[in-house]
């Protein structure tokens, strides 16, 4: 329970159900306009349950400079389980663009930021998940080159961050399957994801 500025208590907001066959996924209502928790280790303890970041490396020499997005059948990689429904693309998005919320019931997604800087926006819709109804935050790309795996039953979105044009890459254990495309508005009013610049 709430209490409001009067000292009335008032009770949660009940989940919506998101459509749809397979696991229970929903929208657990945030009263609060904010990014959620900034997730700023690999290993940190607010990570949404079942998401993974592997650090990515860059070797730059007088050349230019060289980055390994995925392995795939290496033990305990980022692609493990992946298999012949392997799909590998790639989005350019310009600036300040929102790409927001989309999710999966069965797709597992990896992504590796590979030019221009993401706020990468995650959320937690598994009902029968320990961090159900949790919000992420991560800030990726150049300057941070994390790769992010995305299990099934987590919304997933992002904003294009300063002035270029920016390109994820993203690999996926199954071929585009329109039926497995779930959206939310980026705006939507359960969320109540904080797009905007936070002013700290």
């Amino acid at each position: 329970m709430t209490t409001t500025a009067d000292n009335t208590a008032r009770a949660p907001e009940p989940v919506r159900m998101l459509a749809g066959p397979g696991p229970g996924l929903g929208i657990r209502p945030r009263r609060q306009r904010d990014t959620g928790a900034a997730i700023v280790a690999p290993d940190s303890p607010e990570l949404i349950a079942g998401v993974e970041i592997e650090a990515g490396q860059l070797w730059p020499d007088d050349r230019g400079c060289f980055t390994e997005l995925f392995r795939l059948g290496a033990p305990g990689g980022l692609l493990q389980g992946f298999g012949p429904g392997l799909q590998v693309s790639a989005a350019v998005s310009y600036p300040r663009t929102i790409k927001a919320v989309h999710y999966h019931r069965l797709q597992t997604d990896v992504w590796a930021p590979l030019r221009g800087e993401f706020q990468v926006a995650l959320v937690d819709l598994r009902l029968d998940s320990p961090t159900f109804g949790a919000v992420n935050t991560l800030f990726v790309g150049e300057w941070r080159p994390w790769r992010l795996r995305i299990p099934p039953g987590v919304g997933h979105g992002y904003k294009v961050l300063g002035r270029g044009e920016a390109v994820m890459v993203y690999a996926t254990d199954r071929h585009y399957d329109p039926g497995d495309e779930g959206r939310i508005a980026y705006d939507d009013a359960g969320l109540n994801y904080a797009w905007e610049t936070q002013h700290k």
